[in-house]
């Protein structure tokens, strides 16, 4: 059987693909600060909403990772969805975590400190007057990355989330089998192309085997419930993408809402009228699933 790839180059070789200013070290207005892990003198931290309006229990809690092709990035690229989200009485958090530009990582190590910041939540629950068993996590291009493999190659993990919000995410990072899209055979040549001649620069920023750290690959019924928001005119991580996923999310049994937005661009979720649509989804989305009263 043939291989064929559905990649972006644009993502993988060394864009920022970012959602607005970039602001860092970060200026976060949030109700608590909490370092989530201290590696190689750098204090990484997380930044909590607190509901606005008082549960009679403890809250479900939606975990965010910035984007910013593992280069790059700011917590603050999803402090509006927090701030929406605690006023429907969930705890809204953004997470820091290390970037090539600032502290010379790879992709595998940011995934790493994606799932220690899952994991610190997870284990300080009662503090933080989290319901444990409603814990999920969401980002953008690099962060939806993140957020993809902590529901896919760790979703074996204790700590692993029990839902997935993904926006524009980067989740195919290796060859898939030509039975599993029916995607243009010309398009998917041409990557594959591309994909083969920059393999080892791939490795290189990625530091394993691409597959290894390629949520699509790794998708099992463990997956939990998942809502992609993705443009169909996005040049940096292709929608074709997020069909893929969603398939293959599907197909082991697993509920998936993708929204699909014409026209839209990498990055479009964080500016009007997108920003208002995309939170809106997101919570019907986690009202059909008894997170949000």
């Amino acid at each position: 059987m043939s291989m064929r790839l559905i990649i972006s180059l644009s993502f993988i070789l060394g864009a920022s693909l970012t959602q607005g200013a970039q602001s860092y070290p970060p200026k976060i207005s949030s109700d608590s600060v909490h370092t989530y892990k201290s590696v190689e003198g750098h204090d990484l931290k997380i930044w909590v909403f607190n509901p606005t309006v008082t549960p009679e229990k403890n809250a479900p809690a939606l975990l965010f990772f910035f984007g910013g092709g593992w280069n790059s990035g700011s917590p603050t690229h999803f402090v509006k969805y927090c701030e929406r989200l605690s006023e429907r009485g969930m705890l809204g958090i953004v997470a820091d975590y290390r970037v090539k530009s600032r502290q010379g990582v790879q992709a595998k190590t940011c995934v790493e400190d994606a799932l220690d910041a899952l994991r610190y939540i997870t284990e300080n629950a009662t503090t933080l007057e989290i319901d444990p068993m409603r814990i999920g996590v969401g980002g953008g291009s690099a962060g939806g990355h993140l957020a993809a493999s902590l529901g896919t190659i760790h979703a074996s993990d204790p700590a692993a989330p029990k839902v997935m919000a993904l926006f524009n995410p980067a989740t195919v990072l290796a060859p898939i089998c030509d039975d599993l899209t029916d995607a243009p055979l010309g398009e998917l040549e041409k990557m594959n192309a591309l994909y083969q001649a920059k393999e080892e620069h791939l490795r290189t920023r990625i530091g394993l085997e691409p597959i290894e750290l390629s949520p699509f690959h790794h998708v099992s019924s463990d997956s939990p419930p998942t809502i992609i928001f993705h443009g169909t005119n996005d040049k940096a991580v292709p929608y074709e993408s997020a069909k893929l996923f969603a398939s293959q999310l599907r197909k082991n049994g697993v509920f998936v809402d993708l929204k699909t937005y014409e026209g839209a661009g990498h990055g479009f979720f964080n500016r009007e009228p997108y920003f208002s649509q995309t939170a809106k989804e997101l919570e019907a989305f986690l009202l059909g699933l008894g997170w949000l009263e």
